[in-house]
């Protein structure tokens, strides 16, 4: 083994699982977020001998992960068709605080895809508006609005489902 490829490994192995919850955030799914973190390591092993600063090695595989869930986005059939009418919304089951969370991923999962990847690094990943900016591609307003139209539509989701319960 090569200084390289160890020292690869030894990043994979000390941030793996986080960038894994990362890549769980912007797929919504488990295997999808596997798929999505292996395309983005291997991409950022093949370009490791010109990353000069490693320090910036999160915010580099997070990018590469963000551009290729777009890529992934852009390339998917559409899979669902619209209806003549909406379907009955699922009651909400009383949830207590043990299934807050898992309402939380819900909602966060049916989030567009923009949303969902501006919160995730925002709330998450604790990323600042112009890290998040730079990240996603797109100009610290966009990413202000992004984000306060998403917790907006998670405080709809998340809040009116607890007023009917009570």
């Amino acid at each position: 083994m090569d200084v390289q490829t160890d020292e690869f490994r030894a990043y994979v192995e000390a941030r793996g699982p986080a960038l894994l919850r990362t890549a769980c955030r912007l797929t919504g799914n488990p295997m999808d977020a596997e798929d999505l973190l292996q395309s983005a390591l291997a991409k950022t092993y093949l370009a490791w001998d010109r990353i000069q600063d490693r320090a910036a090695l999160d915010g580099y595989v997070r990018r590469a992960m963000v551009n290729i869930n777009i890529s992934w986005w852009r390339r998917r059939k559409l899979e669902e068709y619209p209806a003549e009418e909406l379907p009955e919304p699922p009651a909400a089951p009383h949830a207590g605080h043990e299934h807050a969370y898992e309402l939380l991923e819900q909602a966060l999962d049916r989030l567009p895809e923009r949303m969902r990847a501006a919160v995730v690094l925002r709330y998450y990943e604790d990323m600042t508006e112009p890290e998040i900016a730079k990240t996603l591609g797109i100009s610290v307003g966009t990413v202000k609005s992004t984000v306060s139209r998403a917790m907006a539509k998670l405080r709809g989701e998340l809040v009116v489902p607890a007023q009917r319960r009570a």
